[in-house]
């Protein structure tokens, strides 16, 4: 016996053949009517617009999680926000149960409520419903409202049913409640639920669900002053229905009806504005829904405490501020207030400051600490120079025009300083380290190098907030995954940030055993110093800046106080602020850690913590011995400590700031084997710095001594004459000297100044040939020498002989 399958496939078969006969027949005997048959047919295929709404939609702006940071009217002034993915059951229900209640059963026309809708207007005399279905609803929205007439209603049955044939039940649930008028200029459900309710409709109650699904019917009647009795019968007519299908019980019902109807329509969130602009202008492609990374409650967070502190910093005049907060060990983007919301239009509310290229200030200093422990030009120990310097046409100052001679390489970052750090990116190399920079994200460096010159550490050149916290975020992120990838590398550490979810998971990153830029070591150093990081106060003396968990951060301030920078990082979270004004106006006091920092702290203390710091990488480290005074790997003559250095501290030189003295019996004198026997010699190693070295690091280090002179029988001896008991501070070098003109027309003083290593002894001055005087102790002279080449010379009672050439230039020199 054949199975069942095969008999209905027989009978189709056989149906089909014999319908093909008969159309074939009919062709034949009836030409015209096929044709006009085929020609409906072929309508009725291709009636549908492709796409069927074409109206502007809204930019909507959504956090991870779907909730609304804000949106953008369309351009045709419609609050039309994108078809939603899903609809809440309730308003589905609700729809449903009072639009079209066999929506699920029917092909695009509902005969029984056509038939219906036909006697009621012919037994009324006039039309009082036209029978509807959901589909047909949808139809008359594509093609704008035409006006109601048979033929119109006609044209909307022979569409409708072509749309059943396309499209799911779902589908046109989610086309007819994205394109329904819910009055004035707010169409859609979701745009609905925010405008009337101030919620996404998945939070919408029963009584909320069943008002917007009966004001379609009649949107009009949302607007307060207007028949709002008719809409809350309406509303309650629909819950009553409910009930008696069973989708709610008695007591939802009755407490539904007790809730009131909403009033005016609310505002729309506006927590990113600046971030929607971004997010507007470089997605490639045009999008109308943004999914962003942004947390919606950090984001209202850090809002709040950036208007609070704004009205606080306005009495400076200081108007804008700006906040970044980035997740270190995926890079998305979990806050971004571009500006405070109520700076107001005059003080530039709507710039993005995130995005906006500022001068950095000193925010830089870490990485170029970071990459001279790369390449070993320094290890956190060692001293770096720190004593006025004159570059060329450039001569940096530390901030309170103080100098320590000598300090360590941590220490300077800790307190700043910027003299050591202009020194070390010379010593690094200028071309190196922008190249570098632009490698760890720093985008804004659109000019060569020599452009910035030295000052490119101390804000010569711009960055943004935005490149500035994720740079950091990228070192935080190498370093906390160094132990979970076995002591190797992400290909992909140093990357851009993300902004938005993506359904497709990010390419895995490639591990490798090669640090392309900076290693975990070089970064662990860093960031150790970047948590003792200390503020000066109003003595100039400096102190740490309390913070209520372990932070790696640092603050920038810009030449003219017009920026001040803060940034720091854990292992979770990299957070970045600004403060200052949109148009550049400078503010007197406006300093990073002043009115940056506190927010800084402020924000990270919002921050869930995660209890824990970043592990030392030891398997990059190395444990050698170091230069207890010097802070280089230990040299010939050195007392020495062991300690832990990047690995790739190992290639940094020897300590060359120990030396083997030969002194006389009392200890007081230098000798040599031209005035003294070695058998009465002593031997001592000594720690010994250059004369203006020497001469500012006693100032702060009262054990530094300097070493003895040479005994006066040994004058003139080879030993001597290579050791220099004096040197010029300034000029340092051959110069040309700037002078202004003051009001009386005569050229201004320049000062002239020198160190000894002994600051008791007396120093005879000459310029030109010609004696000035001598001073003694603080060996410095205000002189008025004219326009042109000079020649400096300087004696000290020993006979000691300093010469130097410069050249004075005048108003309108060049």
């Amino acid at each position: 016996m054949a199975h069942p399958t095969q008999i209905l496939a027989s009978l189709l078969k056989k149906y089909l053949v014999k319908a093909g006969k008969k159309a074939k027949d009919l062709a034949r005997r009836r030409p015209k009517l096929t044709g006009a048959l085929a020609l409906v047919l072929l309508l009725w295929l291709f009636c549908l617009p492709r796409p069927l709404f074409k109206k502007p939609l809204c930019t909507v702006l959504e956090d991870r999680r779907g909730e609304l940071l804000g949106a953008r009217i369309s351009d045709d002034g419609q609050w039309r926000f994108p078809a939603a993915d899903s609809l809440p059951d309730k308003y589905v229900t609700c729809v449903v149960a009072f639009e079209d209640k066999r929506f699920y059963w029917h092909p695009g026309v509902d005969p029984i409520s056509m038939a219906r809708a036909v006697w009621s207007n012919v037994s009324q005399g006039h039309i009082v419903s036209g029978g509807s279905t959901l589909t047909m609803q949808v139809i008359r929205m594509a093609r704008d409202n035409p006006d109601r007439t048979i033929w119109q209603k006609l044209v909307e049955v022979f569409m409708a049913t072509r749309l059943e044939l396309t499209y799911s039940k779902k589908e046109i649930l989610s086309l007819y409640a994205s394109n329904a008028p819910f009055g004035g200029n707010v169409v859609g459900i979701e745009a609905a639920s925010w405008r009337y309710y101030g919620k996404q409709p998945g939070l919408l109650s029963w009584a909320e669900a069943a008002t917007l699904a009966v004001l379609p019917n009649s949107p009009a009647l949302i607007h307060p002053g207007r028949n709002r009795d008719a809409l809350l019968a309406k509303r309650n007519a629909l819950l009553d229905k409910l009930r008696e299908t069973g989708s709610i019980n008695d007591i939802t019902c009755d407490y539904a009806k007790e809730e009131p109807l909403p009033e005016k329509p609310l505002a729309l969130p506006q927590l990113a504005p600046q971030l929607m602009d971004r997010l507007t202008h470089t997605v490639k492609q045009k999008q109308s829904r943004f999914r962003t990374t942004i947390d919606k409650h950090l984001q209202e967070q850090v809002s709040q405490i950036l208007v609070r502190r704004q009205e606080v910093y306005r009495g400076n005049g200081v108007y804008n501020m700006a906040a970044v907060i980035l997740d270190v060990p995926s890079g998305e983007v979990l806050a971004y207030v571009g500006n405070v919301p109520d700076a107001g239009k005059e003080h530039g509310e709507d710039v993005d400051i995130i995005a906006a290229p500022r001068s950095t200030g000193s925010i830089l200093k870490p990485y170029l600490y970071a990459l001279s422990l790369e390449s070993g030009d320094i290890l956190p120990a060692s001293l770096l120079h720190d004593v006025p310097t004159q570059l060329g046409d450039y001569r940096p100052e530390n901030y309170y025009e103080t100098y320590d001679g000598a300090v360590p390489a941590k220490r300077a970052l800790i307190r700043s300083l910027n003299v050591p750090f202009v020194l070390l990116l010379q010593k690094y190399g200028l071309e190196r380290f922008h190249f570098n920079l632009q490698r760890l994200g720093i985008t804004t460096l659109s000019k060569p190098p020599d452009h910035y010159g030295l000052s490119l550490i101390l804000g010569g050149a711009e960055a943004n907030l935005l490149d500035i916290t994720n740079t950091y975020a990228c070192m935080g992120r190498r370093l906390g995954a160094f132990y979970d990838r076995n002591g190797k590398y992400g290909s992909d550490d140093f990357r851009s940030p993300t902004f938005l979810r993506s359904r497709q998971t990010r390419s895995e990153t490639r591990i490798t055993d090669q640090n392309d830029l900076l290693s975990a070591s070089s970064i662990w150093f860093t960031f150790e110093a970047m948590r003792q990081v200390e503020r000066p106060n109003s003595i100039g003396e400096w102190e740490m800046f309390e913070a209520s968990r372990p932070v790696a951060w640092k603050t920038g301030t810009s030449f003219g106080f017009r920026d001040a920078w803060a940034a720091g990082v854990t292992p979770q979270y990299a957070v970045g602020v600004w403060a200052g004004n949109a148009d550049g106006e400078g503010r007197p006091g406006l300093i990073g850690v002043e009115f940056a920092a506190p927010v800084l702290f402020e924000i990270i203390d919002q921050l869930p913590w995660e209890g824990r710091w970043f592990d030392p990488p030891y398997d990059d480290m190395a444990e050698v011995p170091i230069c207890r005074q010097s802070g280089f790997r230990t040299g010939e003559y050195c007392e020495t400590d062991t300690l832990w250095i990047p690995k790739t501290g190992l290639k940094s030189e020897a300590c060359h700031h120990h030396q083997l003295l030969h002194l006389d019996a009392s200890e007081q004198w230098q000798v040599n084997s031209d005035c003294e026997s070695t058998a009465n010699m002593k031997h001592l190693s000594w720690f010994v710095l250059p004369p203006v070295e020497g001469y500012y690091f006693k100032n702060k280090n009262p054990w530094y001594v300097s070493p003895p002179p040479f005994r006066s029988d040994c004058t003139g001896s080879q030993d001597e004459r290579a050791y220099s008991p004096m040197q010029l501070i300034y000029p340092k070098e051959a110069t040309r000297i700037y002078v202004p003109v003051d009001l009386d027309g005569k050229l201004s003083s320049t000062i002239f100044q020198v160190a000894h290593r002994n600051p008791d002894i007396e120093i005879f001055w000459h310029m030109d040939g010609v004696y000035l005087g001598s001073t003694k102790t603080f060996h410095q002279m205000a002189l008025q020498p004219a326009i042109g080449n000079h020649h400096l010379a300087l004696v000290d009672k020993d006979g000691f002989r300093l010469e130097q050439d410069f050249e004075i230039i005048g108003k309108g020199g060049k």
